[in-house]
């Protein structure tokens, strides 16, 4: 009797383990769902036989395979069309050879598991006529042409600069104005290439006669429709006006470096970079070391249009990032440069930190344009934007090369090369910089770029070829 119960006992013991471990293994089996892949909104070096494709996932998921797929004529294409096959990554980047000259295509981005194919949405293009793309012709347009620093009045190679760190064109006057980092300068340059000084001061804060007022790193210039200036004064952590007949005032700002919203007199910026101002008068404002994105209306209150504020008792320092969303209070910016404004108000951001072109609505609402944390390979530090009237974008990175980024929403590298620095004049790659900081169009759509590194402003032709 004892032989049975143990015998008994032993039987439901076995019985246990193996349901513990059967309902152990049912428990730790991770359900497999089908894929949502993403595919990247911006297209890369489109050509009339080729173009360059990012995809990504969605969120972590287990694939088999991954890719596109494309066609001329099924406007949803699947893998039962033309595919490529990437090695399997969360993201994946491809180049599409062997396409029809200008032929309209559909491509998306296509993700396998166990479960079954998952599909991006559509992007369609259509493929150049010819072989000939936007290409960039750079030459120096003022400053040494041994990239010499200095402080010097010319024409051409005559004049000499020392760490241009921003520049602007003034359709009311025709000219291109320069902010100078080490000669606390603001220079004019004509369309000849002749440069003249509107202020170069001791480093200070007085506002008054351009012959007297005082500034502190000038930076971010930017005109309304009658010619005013608009400048950041990253130093002294203000926003300054210079009328057209030469009289500096104070926007906004204190001197104080900080965050506080509301009246212009009592409001605090931290190291502002750049400024942007709209069709009724709104000054907005790249506030770099906050973060944020500011807004200063014309009866001089300023708020914040995106940008998470931190709580009280800590530094707005604290929070740099990376988050969109239709909440302008929730979103995340790391250390935006540059800022421009398309034709219905919206702004876009050069965020520096996160290789992102922002896109910010009137209402506050963020999203990516071009780049960020999902293609982080597609810009690199950007440091200018802007923006012609058809909607063409062009991008000056510090890596080095100067981009453009069509109203189709197609990337062309004009001209350098990433992470190769120098000071070189020519065509296309070929041709060298040293950390631009900062580039503006000319109202014959000729670019010019502050070559910070080089001590010059480079000039840029763009034309397909």
């Amino acid at each position: 009797m004892k032989k049975s119960l143990q015998s008994t006992f032993l039987t439901i013991l076995f019985i246990t383990a193996i349901t513990a471990i059967s309902g152990c293994s049912k428990n730790a089996v991770t359900p497999t769902f089908i894929p949502v892949p993403i595919i990247n909104p911006i297209l890369s070096q489109l050509s009339s036989t080729s173009v360059i494709v990012g995809g990504r996932l969605s969120s972590s998921s287990f694939v088999t395979d991954d890719g596109f797929c494309y066609s001329p004529t099924n406007a949803l294409p699947t893998v039962n069309d033309t595919f490529i096959r990437d090695t399997l990554s969360a993201r994946w980047e491809e180049k599409i050879t062997g396409l029809t000259p200008n032929t309209t295509y559909y491509v998306r981005a296509y993700a396998k598991s166990e479960t079954g194919t998952g599909y991006s949405d559509v992007i369609t293009f259509k493929t150049n006529a010819t072989a000939a793309v936007p290409t960039g012709t750079v030459t120096t347009f003022a400053g040494s042409a041994a990239g010499t620093a200095g402080y010097a009045e010319g024409t051409g190679t005559t004049a000499l600069f020392d760490g241009p760190q921003n520049v602007a064109f003034n359709a009311a006057t025709g000219k291109v104005y320069v902010a100078e980092s080490f000669n606390n300068a603001i220079r004019t340059i004509t369309t000849t290439g002749a440069t003249a000084v509107l202020s170069k001061a001791t480093i200070g804060y007085a506002d008054g006669n351009l012959t007297t007022a005082q500034f502190y790193g000038p930076k971010g210039l930017s005109f309304d429709a009658t010619g005013n200036t608009y400048l950041a004064d990253l130093g002294n952590n203000v926003i300054r006006k210079i009328t057209t007949t030469g009289v500096v005032t104070t926007v906004a700002g204190n001197t104080i470096a900080g965050f506080i919203d509301g009246a212009a007199t009592k409001a605090e910026f931290y190291n502002p970079s750049a400024t942007a101002i709209d069709a009724a008068g709104n000054v907005y404002v790249a506030d770099r070391t906050n973060n944020l994105i500011r807004k200063i209306t014309s009866a001089g209150v300023v708020s914040t249009l995106a940008g998470f504020k931190a709580l009280n008792g800590f530094s707005q320092t604290t929070v740099p990032g990376y988050v969109d969303g239709n909440d302008p209070t929730l979103s995340l910016f790391n250390y935006p440069v540059a800022l421009t404004l398309d034709a219905t108000g919206n702004l876009y951001v050069a965020d520096y930190k996160n290789n992102a072109i922002r896109k910010v609505t009137p209402a506050g609402v963020v999203s990516t344009f071009a780049g960020g944390i999902y293609f982080p390979a597609l810009l690199g530090n950007p440091t200018g934007v802007v923006l012609d009237s058809q909607g063409n974008m062009f991008i000056s990175e510090a890596s080095g090369r100067i981009i453009e980024i069509t109203a189709s929403k197609v990337l062309y590298v004009l001209a350098g090369a990433a992470k190769s620095n120098g000071y070189v004049n020519g065509v296309g790659a070929a041709a060298r910089f040293n950390s631009p900081q900062s580039l503006t169009l000319d109202g014959q759509g000729n670019l010019y770029v502050a070559d910070f590194n080089n001590n010059v402003i480079r000039k840029i032709t763009v034309a397909v070829q």
